[in-house]
């Protein structure tokens, strides 16, 4: 069999660099039989795995092998025995798939190799054309115009802009002691006012030119003169004549508030950035939808072509701005965590904590996996998601590698979960961090109490309809991924004798006997097939009755590695959850969850005493990380291109044209479903953000007359539960993926989002029913 395998590989590299000789030497030389190919397409057969294999509990065909070269012997009586006249038939089978059906072979084979080798064609044509013309995109994204920034000092608080030329807006960026984001607040504090002023016709009769102030842009100053915020506004430019901006300041004492000024002409109105904004994000889904490049560098494309899209049309960000778009918290808590797992695998806690859930469970499936669920989604509302899937990520693959499942499936729920356990508390989810820190809505009352009851009523019903739904998604999918050994020999054997089978040609009585007694011996073992597989799936669906004895064995195999060490992990991680429960509730605690993440690393690897330390970096997701450096940068570059200030602008117009009597359930229903949409789509974080001022505005607006909290509660809602939506919707489930794929169980885009969308659909429609009977019906808007 080496030699017949040697032999088609020395003809497989002679055709691809020969290929006008190949044929001719096929056709002439080539005899190898077609049953080597179509077992090497078979993931379950290897080298070692005997062609032909029977139970000794079985009475009819007995083990053979095929050799390579046999003789034809027409003068041997067929009259004999039954088992002799059996194996001679077989024997002559072996004849037939070698020399009489020798010719039909070679055609097949040839035919069937020419077609794979035309797509190999095709595809390296393909990759070819994808590579350059991604290559080309980049070069064209690396060549933008220069800008030009004109920097201001509060020393010179008026400027005259003569060179507006063909431009559509005016940016105008202001750095100083400022507060960014507050809409409104007491004109009594200290403020400033920029007037954008216009100069009149330059043919008016009046001796002086009148200015006319065509902006106002109110901006309060924080009484720590220390702190330092930049903030921006863009202006549509109206008129060709010389454009002055004035600074105003309005303070309690004479003193020098020192600020600096940068204005920027925009070659593209509002509605043509939001338009390739749109393009770019729909370019980076259709990289990760696809799959036609890894994740993380469709990320990286369409960051480059966002900052593109910025120097073209005038607003070129420096290097400097666009590192300082990258959220470092986030990644020292990623890297922080990772190595905190990294060590803490070592121990053998993983497979211990593994057993334990599964003696836990009782032996059921479905019962473990809502156990690990709502585990994840009780840790989840105290501890941020991220940091939730990296702990579990690991002992959940661990508990399905032994309990022999599929880890795809659990995770997607686990991580489906932990997304839903997060908006129950203040503190699980980062929208929910942004709106409790907002201090225009702590000033109307929304602290954390009070959010937290609130969600939390609304999460539970969440939860109580998704188990239900989840098991009715969860109903045809094999959880159970890899077969017993026994049942996989079985389906090879009925592979070789089918195959043997379809060799023969039935043209005398001898060889239509034979091609009989082979069918009828598929027959048996596909019967015999059936029935182990009831039995096995039998197993899978009802309590497995031997569960104990599994535990007992469990227990044998996955021990604690490392006490000692695992005591060490123990006490830094039990510290640094701590830390992370103490930094959520305690607000005199200045220390970032980066921070504290990056020290317990440290410390850990000092008391573990680490020497070969590239081992542990093997560990960490550095995919992970620079996937979420590109899109942060891709987020901030899409907020600059105003599509996230857009949606928001346009549910506003949204909810305005609704009759008075419905406005408030019609914008309860409209905020939670475009922000979910929009979360599932883009980063929630820098939606929430951006979407607190334009509720706001809406609510204090005396046409509208809304109440703030049912919109805020809305907005948390669909941003924290939207994150389900999408593989890329919430950082936990990036974080998941990642991890899994490092251990050979990644799941695409389209696995998540077949399990993941339902899941937002049904979760988001319970929480608006719920927020629309407790604000519409029962009237709880104070």
């Amino acid at each position: 069999m080496n030699t017949s395998i040697f032999f088609c590989i020395g003809n497989s590299l002679f055709f691809l660099f020969f290929p006008p000789f190949s044929f001719s030497f096929l056709r002439s030389h080539f005899t190898l039989p077609k049953f080597f190919s179509s077992r090497s397409k078979d993931s379950c057969f290897t080298e070692k795995t005997p062609l032909l294999k029977t139970s000794s509990e079985e009475n009819g065909l007995q083990r053979m092998t095929i050799h390579r070269s046999v003789s034809l012997m027409d003068d041997e009586s067929w009259d004999s025995s039954a088992a002799d006249w059996e194996q001679r038939g077989l024997l002559g089978n072996e004849i037939v798939s070698f020399s009489t059906s020798a010719s039909s072979e070679k055609s097949e084979f040839l035919d069937s190799f020419h077609v794979k080798f035309n797509l190999s064609k095709l595809r390296s044509c393909l990759r070819c054309l994808k590579v350059t013309g991604l290559f080309i995109f980049g070069v064209l994204c690396y060549y933008s115009p220069p800008l030009d920034i004109y920097p201001l000092t509060s020393r010179a608080p008026a400027v005259n802009l003569t060179n507006v030329g063909d431009s559509a807006l005016l940016k105008l960026e202001l750095a100083g002691s400022l507060i960014v984001g507050v809409v409104n607040r007491p004109q009594a504090e200290e403020h400033i006012v920029v007037e954008v002023t216009q100069s009149e016709d330059p043919g008016s009769r009046r001796r002086r030119p009148q200015q006319q102030v065509i902006y106002n842009w109110t901006i309060f100053l924080n009484s720590r003169r220390n702190e330092r915020a930049v903030t921006s506004r863009t202006f549509e430019i109206i008129t060709r004549e010389t454009i002055s901006i004035n600074i105003r300041g309005f303070l309690q004492k004479n003193q020098v508030i020192p600020l600096s000024m940068a204005h920027q002409y925009l070659h593209a109105d509002i509605e043509t950035q939001v338009t390739i904004a749109s393009v770019i994000l729909a370019g980076v889904y259709v990289l990760i939808v696809f799959e036609i490049v890894h994740r993380t560098l469709a990320a990286m494309l369409g960051s480059l072509a966002a900052l593109a899209a910025l120097a073209v049309i005038g607003d070129r960000p420096s290097l400097v701005r666009v590192v300082e778009w990258i959220d470092y918290e986030t990644l020292a808590l990623l890297f922080g965590m990772m190595i905190l797992v990294a060590i803490f695998s070592e121990t053998g806690f993983f497979d211990y904590c593994a057993v334990k859930a599964y003696r836990l469970s009782r032996g059921r499936v479905w019962a473990m996996i809502i156990i690990l669920c709502l585990i994840a989604a009780f840790l989840s509302a105290f501890l941020d998601n991220v940091t939730t899937m990296l702990l579990f990520t690991p002992v959940t693959i661990r508990l399905c590698e032994v309990l022999n499942l599929d880890p795809r499936h659990v995770l997607i729920a686990e991580v489906i979960f932990t997304n839903i356990g997060g908006a129950a508390t203040a503190v699980g989810d980062p929208p929910n961090v942004i709106i409790v820190s907002n201090q225009e809505l702590r000033k109307m009352g929304m602290d954390f109490a009070g959010f937290t009851a609130h969600m939390f009523v609304g999460i539970c019903l969440v939860l109580l309809v998704s188990f239900p739904f989840l098991r009715l998604l969860y109903w045809n999918k094999k959880l159970y991924n890899k077969e017993p050994s026994e049942i996989v020999e079985l389906k090879h054997e009925i592979h070789v004798w089918k195959l043997t089978a379809q060799r023969i040609n039935p043209a005398s009585r001898e060889e239509t006997a034979v091609k009989c007694l082979l069918m009828q011996k598929v027959l048996t073992l596909e019967f015999m097939l059936k029935k182990k597989l009831k039995t096995f799936q039998r197993q899978i669906s009802q309590e497995d009755k031997n569960w104990e004895t599994n535990i007992q064995e469990l227990q044998k195999k996955h021990k604690i590695a490392d006490k000692i060490l695992l005591i060490k992990c123990l006490t830094v991680l039990g510290f640094v959850i701590f830390m992370f429960f103490l930094n959520s509730f305690v607000p005199g605690i200045h220390l970032d969850l980066g921070w504290i993440a990056i020290l317990g690393a440290i410390w850990l690897l000092v008391l573990a005493d680490i020497h070969d330390f590239e081992i542990i970096l093997h560990r960490v997701e550095w995919a992970t990380l620079l996937f979420f450096a590109a899109l942060f940068v891709l987020m901030e570059a899409l907020a600059h291109l105003h599509l996230i200030e857009y949606i928001g602008e346009q549910t506003a117009v949204l909810i305005k044209m609704v009759p008075e009597d419905q406005r408030l359930a019609a914008a309860i229903i409209l905020v939670v479903w475009i922000s979910a949409l929009a979360s599932s789509l883009i980063d929630n974080i820098p939606f929430t953000a951006t979407m607190i001022p334009v509720l706001l505005n809406l609510s204090q607006d005396p046409e509208v007359s809304l109440p703030v909290k049912p919109l805020i509660f809305s907005l948390a809602i669909g941003a924290c539960l939207g994150g389900n939506g999408t593989l890329i919707g919430a950082s936990a489930n990036v974080v998941c993926a990642g991890i899994a794929e490092q251990h050979g169980y990644g799941f695409s885009f389209m696995e998540f989002f077949r399990l993941g969308f339902p899941m937002m659909l049904v979760s988001c429609t319970i929480g608006m029913c719920y927020l629309l009977v407790a604000h519409v019906v029962l009237g709880w808007n104070s």
